[in-house]
């Protein structure tokens, strides 16, 4: 079955939200909130879909729809926990060390 009852967005996922959101502020004043909002919109689609999306080593990752990022999510039961919010512009090695 997909889908969960909860999420849970750890620091660490806030933290790259809040980045996400200071630079896309920086380029046009109220991009950073619109990518908020797109993004928050994408993770609680979560509650729909989570388990559908690609798994590695038990690290699922949903693209985001209108930004360049990917949410990293864990899956137990009915619940989700965000573990990391990420530009897919980065060099691959950096995303693979940022998820540990």
């Amino acid at each position: 079955m997909n889908g969960c009852d909860s999420i849970v967005i750890t620091q660490s996922a806030q933290d790259d939200l809040l980045a996400g959101f200071w630079f896309y502020e920086q380029q046009q004043f109220g991009l950073g909130s619109y990518f908020l909002s797109n993004l928050m919109a994408d993770i609680d689609h979560l509650k729909i879909s989570a388990g559908v999306h690609r798994s590695d080593h038990g690290i699922f990752r949903s693209l985001a729809k209108k930004f360049p990022y990917a949410i990293y999510y864990l899956r137990a039961e009915r619940a989700v926990t965000l573990i990391a919010v990420l530009d897919t512009r980065r060099a691959p090695t950096w995303i693979t060390s940022r998820l540990g």
